[in-house]
């Protein structure tokens, strides 16, 4: 596993010339000698526990968002398990000695769904409006100056500053190749493509029945001329994660995802299914509390340790998610080693000392015992819920009241990234495979002059990280990066405007039937093309 997760510590060579011209440029999906030869046909339906609010996840890189999209939606390249680049929508790709231009061969033939031709013109549209627009976007193609488009088939990226992470960012799921006629000149987050998306994948979009399903069918003019092998792809959205096992566990549904952990041991000892918890190393997902730091009280540094050391991450860890997670001490994963520093994430749980700091930061109990009370709110889903009942119940032993306020994702995003009408708020977010796509928009700065969802909740603004985060995202030299990474974490463990809680695992149950659901780095952000499915006997 450890192999496998030092992925994002890989070092690309600007003078890398990468020439992979096959017409078969998926390695995931490939045969063994013993294996089984796949079957063409047939129907996969699958129950998730969230419904999308995007089908594309062009300027939403929400979860749930990717998973659809990238069965439709193609980027230019995508990553073994090694974090290989290999061939997608661009067949080779040249980066400069500067490491300030990156010229990409693109894949002659292919066609958009709607039978329109994929040009370069796609590839410049689609990249400058994440530059401007994306969430992750913004941070991950800042360094961009302009796309080129000498002929129709090669796209330069040019860039102001280097970006050393930039080759890693390709994927269909993260920076997707969206039709650029589907968007015109108009507002691209009111564009018709964002609920019935026009892409080159090998599934086409046929139906979204709001809260209750979505229908993708095979791509029969799919560039891979023998993929893909599935015809029908139904998705189920279920909220109940004991319905969602009870599907699968009575072949209702051939995948699931977010099943009930406590189903877990009894699902992996049926034979008819397997339980597929690899993990996620491009997202590497985790769980943080946010402190929203306009708020008056929690702008107290003391207050917001305080409240760290009265929660028991241990106990969040072994008992609401069934020790299939590790607890999280730094925003950035342990497996970037060379980036990695927790030494001012030092938060034991410790009710007195607690107590202590609370009192020290002028918030004495009063005589009801209570000192103050927040609202709370989550992400939605049934371990982040279980975790927001669990820091009810914590706080409340160190005369903290807490108020959780639910609702739907759209009711959450608008409280936590428009409205702001929270306190303290449990998010699930990506790590990703660059402390500067993934880590920096968690405190970025920019984030409160411009806001943006997934993007700095708590409302921190602390010139110093933001200048550190500048400097990490065009600095060249490995050991000065590592450098300013290690403090930006020794700057923003002491102050602590967010905490972290435990890694998210990405957990799937799916008949033995199935065969190759996972094709990519991303897991259930892969295709599905290699994907098939042996008939029912």
């Amino acid at each position: 596993m450890l192999s496998f997760l030092l992925l994002a510590k890989l070092k690309f060579d600007r003078r890398l010339i990468h020439l992979a011209l096959a017409a078969l440029p998926f390695t995931a999906g490939a045969q063994s000698a013993a294996a089984p030869a796949p079957v063409s046909g047939g129907t996969l339906t699958y129950a998730v526990s969230q419904e999308p609010t995007s089908l594309v996840s062009f300027l939403d890189t929400k979860t749930d968002n990717r998973n659809i999209s990238a069965k439709v939606t193609e980027g230019l390249l995508r990553y073994d398990a090694k974090f290989n680049p290999q061939p997608l929508l661009a067949t080779s790709w040249q980066v400069s000695a500067d490491g300030l231009k990156y010229t990409f061969k693109l894949r002659p033939g292919v066609k958009f769904h709607d039978g329109r031709d994929f040009t370069a013109e796609d590839v410049r549209y689609s990249v400058l409006v994440q530059k401007k627009q994306g969430p992750r976007g913004r941070i991950t193609l800042a360094n961009v100056e302009r796309v080129d488009a000498p002929d129709p088939l090669t796209a330069v990226i040019v860039l102001a500053k280097p970006a050393p992470f930039l080759l890693k960012s390709l994927s269909s799921a993260e920076l997707p190749i969206v039709p650029a006629h589907r968007y015109a000149d108009g507002d691209p987050l009111a564009s018709p493509n964002i609920s019935a998306p026009v892409g080159t994948g090998p599934y086409i979009f046929e139906q979204w029945v709001r809260g209750s399903h979505l229908v993708l069918r095979k791509n029969p003019g799919y560039w891979r001329k023998d993929r893909p092998y599935i015809d029908r792809v139904i998705v189920k959205f279920v909220r109940d994660p004991a319905a969602i096992s009870t599907a699968i566990e009575t072949g209702e549904v051939d995948v699931a995802q977010g099943v009930s952990l406590a189903d877990l041991e009894r699902l992996s000892s049926n034979p008819k299914l397997k339980v597929d918890d690899g993990y996620d190393g491009f997202l590497n997902n985790a769980s943080f509390l946010e402190f929203n730091v306009e708020n008056p009280v929690l702008a107290n540094a003391k207050v917001r340790h305080a409240i760290a050391q009265a929660i028991d991450r241990n106990f969040i860890r072994n008992t609401i998610y069934y020790k299939r997670v590790e607890v999280v001490n730094s925003p950035i994963p342990r497996v970037l080693s060379d980036y990695y520093d927790d030494s001012t994430f030092r938060y034991p749980f410790d009710v007195a000392a607690a107590n202590r700091l609370l009192d020290e930061a002028g918030q004495p109990k009063q005589a009801n015992g209570q000192r103050f009370s927040l609202r709370l709110s989550y992400i939605p889903g049934a371990e982040f819920k279980r975790t927001a009942d669990y820091l009810r119940s914590a706080l409340a032993r160190v005369g903290i009241k807490v108020e959780i306020v639910d609702g739907d994702l759209p009711t959450f995003l608008k409280r936590v990234y428009t409205t702001r009408d929270f306190d303290i708020n449990i998010n699930g977010l990506g790590r990703l495979f660059d402390p500067t796509v993934g880590v920096q928009r968690i405190y970025w700065g920019d984030g409160v002059r411009n806001p943006l969802i997934w993007v700095n909740a708590a409302h921190y603004d602390n010139p110093q990280v933001d200048e550190l985060f500048r400097q990490a995202a065009v600095e060249v030299d490995a050991g000065r990066r590592a450098a300013q990474f290690r403090q930006v974490q020794q700057i923003v463990g002491r102050e602590l405007p967010v905490l972290p809680i435990v890694a998210v695992p990405s957990i799937v149950v799916h008949s033995t039937r199935l065969h190759d659901f996972h094709n990519s780095i991303d897991l259930m952000s892969g295709d599905l093309a290699d994907a098939w499915i042996e008939p029912r006997k």
